[in-house]
């Protein structure tokens, strides 16, 4: 869509070399996913409690979930020149591996947008797993939060994207990769 002559004295007007809000005006809306990841490194006594539900503040597993859900959808007040987005699908999921006394968090994301989910979805894991540590550091305050990524994205130009330091392999399973 060509801009009119307005439209460019404004740009020129309210451009600035320091920060901006990407115009994306122009782009067309797509289905657009993002998968992000985390994990937070507890101890063995922590990820028992957690699974015999026997945590002092509450279940961190069921909380991280709803904090990251939360996460998801105040991320453009959190990062000042991401756009808020109308979200379609948000889903949070937590595992326990035992042998490394971590958990891994999942965040997936979609919209019908013009701007991509990715944000959003390493907003998701951040928050979730700051709800882990808030809720576990009653009992071990030395934990360790860690491997934040964007694991894929899909939708707009670009189509999909998947990082190059490669996935799991249930993800990909799931996803039929």
């Amino acid at each position: 869509m060509k801009k009119s002559k307005l439209e460019e004295s404004l740009s020129k007007i309210f451009s600035s070399p320091e920060y901006k809000m990407v115009d994306v005006s122009s782009k067309e809306i797509t289905h657009r996913k993002a998968l992000a990841v985390g994990e937070i490194i507890l101890n063995s006594k922590v990820i028992t409690m957690i699974k015999d539900k026997k945590m002092p503040k509450g279940d961190p597993l069921t909380i991280a979930e709803v904090s990251g859900i939360s996460g998801v959808k105040k991320t453009s007040e959190l990062i000042p020149l991401c756009h808020p987005l109308s979200l379609d699908h948000i889903s949070i999921h937590t595992e326990i591996d035992e042998s490394k006394n971590l958990i891994i968090v999942y965040c997936l994301v979609s919209a019908n947008s013009k701007t991509g989910v990715e944000m959003e979805a390493l907003s998701g894991v951040n928050s979730a797993l700051l709800a882990i540590y808030d809720l576990s550091k009653i009992v071990e305050p030395n934990l360790k939060i860690n491997n934040i990524k964007l694991l894929l994205k899909s939708g707009g130009k670009k189509g999909l994207w998947i990082n190059p330091s490669g996935i799991p392999e249930k993800i990909k399973r799931v996803l039929n990769l």
